[in-house]
């Protein structure tokens, strides 16, 4: 139930790209809350797509829901299943919703194709009619091509499949006229967590940015040439940064450590720590042995971390999610782990000397909005 001074905000279909993004903003702000000693806004309950199969199980999870973000849908099946199954995914939650005696602001991830006479377009439009024939406020979010962190290649998602491609060494097929909008997950999941919080309602449809696909595999192309250099490209248009961390994120983890080129000569070595990504700030930290530095996750911050002497653990957990990956590091052999975003991470010294460690951020430290969200990796 919605404990006093907390929202409580149900998202369906959080394990799924867009849930998980809308779900990690919720999220965050409950570990900035947290982390000042205030209460947390919300009591965030993530609903995965088993749940619609179990009346009872959705009843409970919506008990006191204030606000529904509705991202669970079917959008690869087939041509049947596509048209009907939203439809029911819609019937089965505004059942459940009557059950559990709640009205909730129901925020529905609508799609750009609702409009179209394909099986997928009628089942998202027929969904559409349903939530909003709920009886209580209703947001229809059209979305246009969604692209992010932890999107899946060749699963309806062009910017995905293409940057598995390009990491792999493969050169897809495109289509020379081809156009998509793109909006990243992120950018999507914030625009429904502030109408059910606003309570506004209706049609709304975030502006998206419209690339050519030959460029859009272009540009992915040079980031992949440039990292691969250990250049970072200038980020300072949103959406390159967002479209370089759904890059990043795709080379965790069996991408890292990356081993920097060492150049010695008889006065000593010398090796280039960061190149690019328009300045950014950089900074160093003296460790004792035993202690952890870090336990934070980012939003959208490229951070590098290069341990210059010493031994230690660097560990890396998504966000809400399980499973750990740990990366062992050496002062003596220098090498570079850059943390992904929407991953909390941590720096262990695990060595018997001081941890002498370089941290670089693509930009400065703000205070009033740090992008640096306080979240222990390993369990207490």
């Amino acid at each position: 139930m919605e404990r006093a001074g907390r929202m409580r905000i149900v998202v369906t279909g959080a394990g799924g790209l867009l849930g998980r993004h809308a779900a990690l903003r919720l999220h965050a702000e409950n570990c900035a809350a947290r982390f000042k000693g205030e209460a947390e806004p919300f009591d965030l309950v993530p609903v995965d797509r088993a749940a619609f199969a179990d009346p009872s199980r959705l009843r409970a999870e919506l008990a006191g829901a204030g606000a529904v973000l509705h991202f669970a849908g079917i959008n690869r099946a087939p041509d049947e299943e596509v048209e009907h199954g939203n439809p029911a995914i819609a019937t089965a939650l505004v059942s459940a919703c009557r059950d559990a005696g709640v009205v909730p602001h129901i925020v529905y991830a609508n799609s750009t194709h609702a409009g179209g006479d394909t099986p997928y377009g009628r089942g998202k439009r027929r969904a559409g009619e349903i939530l909003a024939g709920a009886g209580g406020d209703y947001t229809d979010l059209v979305l246009p091509h969604i692209f992010g962190e932890g999107a899946r290649p060749d699963y309806n998602n062009v910017t995905a499949t293409f940057i598995d491609r390009v990491i792999g060494g493969d050169m897809p097929k495109v289509n020379p006229d081809g156009r998509v909008e793109l909006l990243h997950a992120g950018a999507a999941g914030r625009a429904a967590i502030d109408a059910a919080l606003s309570g506004t309602g209706g049609r709304i449809a975030p502006q998206a940015r419209p690339v050519a696909v030959p460029d859009l595999l272009e540009k992915l192309r040079g980031f992949h040439a440039d990292y691969a250099a250990n250049v970072f490209p200038d980020l300072a248009d949103p959406f390159d940064l967002a479209l370089f961390n759904s890059y990043r994120a795709a080379l965790h983890p069996s991408g890292f450590p990356r081993p920097l080129k060492l150049n010695a000569d008889p006065r000593g070595t010398l090796f280039e720590a960061v190149k690019g990504g328009g300045g950014g700030q950089t900074f160093l930290s003296w460790t004792q042995p035993g202690i952890t530095r870090g336990n934070h996750f980012h939003l959208s911050k490229v951070e590098r971390f290069l341990v210059l002497e010493g031994q230690a653990a660097i560990r890396i957990r998504p966000a809400l999610g399980r499973g750990v990956w740990e990366y062992r590091v050496d002062g003596d052999a220098p090498a570079v782990v850059d943390m992904p975003t929407l991953h909390t991470h941590s720096l262990e010294n695990i060595g018997q000397g001081r941890l002498l460690t370089l941290f670089w951020t693509h930009d400065l430290f703000d205070p009033a909005a740090p992008d640096t969200y306080a979240d222990p990796v390993l369990e207490p």
